[in-house]
C-alpha cells in the first residue's frame, strides 16, 4: 500500500456530496457571487423603480452593491486507516467514513450560521429578550410563528424563500395544533415536508440558538465554506495511513431587515393565562308601550 494513490477528488468530492444533502444552512442561505482565495464576494441588488409613462423612456443602471467578507473560522478533520488504498475500492466503507464527518461538519457549519443570522436581527424585529422570554405552549406557539412572518411582510421581503427554524421541542409543540400536521416528517436537511407556517417553509434543527425561534428570508443572510488541504499520509505512530482535511467557512448578514427572532420558554398548557374577552351589552332595552285608560 502506499498513499501516492490516495485519490483527493474522490474523498472531496464525497465529503461535500454528502455535506450538501445534510446542511440545513446550505438551503437557507444565499450563495457567493465570487470566492478569490480567502475573500468571498456577495452581490446586493438595489430596489428598483417604476415611474409614470409620458411618451418618453428613462433607463435605471441596476445597482449592486458587493458586500465582502473572509473565511474567518476553520475547522479540521484527522481519521487513521488500516489501508486507504483497500477502502477507495470498498465503496460502503468510505461512504460510511465520508457520510459520518461530513455530517459533523455541517452541524457545527449550520450552528455558526443560525448564530450569526440571530445575533445579526434588527432590534425592533425581536419578540422578547433573553430576561424576558414569551411563554408557549401548544395553545400559542403557531401564533407567535405567524407574527414572526408578518414582521418579515411589513419589511416588504420577498414572499418566497421565507424560512422560520424551530427545534424538535417546538415542533412537538406545532404537531398538537390542528392547523399543522400531527406526524411531520423531517428530511436530512432539516426541511419539514409539505410544512408551511405564513409563508414560511419549516426548518427543524437543534443546532439553533437555544430558546429562540427564527423567520428570516434567504437573502437575509449570506454564507459560504471551502474544503482545503485535503491529503493523506503514513502515520509514524502506528501501522495506519491518515486522512485530514481542512475547512474554511463563514457567514455574513446581508440584510438585517429580513430576520425576526422571538425569544421563547416552553411552558405546560395550563401556565398559559387564558385570554380575557369582555362584552359590553349596547344594545338599549325598547320600554314597553304605556295604555292609558280614559
Amino acid at each position: 500500500m502506499t498513499v501516492a494513490n490516495f485519490k483527493k477528488t474522490l474523498w472531496e468530492g464525497a465529503l461535500l456530496a454528502n455535506f450538501h444533502s445534510v446542511s440545513i444552512a446550505d438551503a437557507i442561505s444565499t450563495k457567493p457571487a465570487k470566492i478569490d482565495g480567502n475573500k468571498i464576494i456577495f452581490n446586493r441588488v438595489g430596489s428598483g423603480s417604476v415611474k409614470d409613462y409620458i411618451g418618453t423612456v428613462s433607463w435605471d443602471e441596476i445597482d449592486t452593491t458587493p458586500v465582502e467578507m473572509t473565511f474567518d473560522k476553520e475547522k479540521y478533520f484527522a481519521f487513521s486507516l488500516h489501508d486507504v488504498d483497500r477502502v477507495q475500492l470498498a465503496g460502503d466503507v468510505m461512504a460510511a467514513t465520508t457520510e459520518e464527518h461530513s455530517a459533523v461538519l455541517a452541524e457545527t457549519y449550520d450552528r455558526d450560521v443560525l448564530l450569526t443570522l440571530a445575533t445579526g436581527v434588527k432590534s425592533v424585529n425581536v419578540l422578547g429578550s433573553k430576561s424576558n422570554k414569551f411563554k408557549v405552549s401548544s395553545t400559542n406557539v403557531y401564533d407567535y410563528i405567524v407574527d414572526l412572518g408578518t414582521i418579515l411582510g411589513k419589511n416588504k421581503t420577498p414572499k418566497t424563500d421565507r424560512f422560520v427554524t424551530v427545534d424538535s421541542a417546538i415542533l412537538g409543540l406545532l404537531a398538537k395544533d390542528r392547523r399543522f400536521t400531527s406526524n411531520p416528517n423531517v428530511l436530512v436537511n432539516g426541511i419539514v415536508e409539505g410544512q408551511v407556517i405564513n409563508g414560511m417553509q419549516v426548518i427543524s434543527t437543534e443546532e439553533k440558538p437555544v430558546d429562540q425561534i427564527i423567520a428570516h428570508h434567504k437573502s437575509a443572510i449570506g454564507a459560504a465554506k471551502q474544503l482545503d488541504e485535503m491529503e493523506a499520509m503514513r502515520l509514524q505512530s502506528s501501522f495506519a495511513d491518515g486522512i485530514r482535511g481542512l475547512c474554511k467557512y463563514g457567514a455574513k448578514v446581508l440584510r438585517e431587515d429580513a430576520i425576526a427572532v422571538l425569544h421563547h420558554t416552553v411552558v405546560a398548557t395550563g401556565d398559559i393565562a387564558p385570554t380575557r374577552v369582555e362584552v359590553t351589552n349596547t344594545v338599549t332595552t325598547k320600554p314597553e308601550p304605556v295604555v292609558v285608560t280614559p
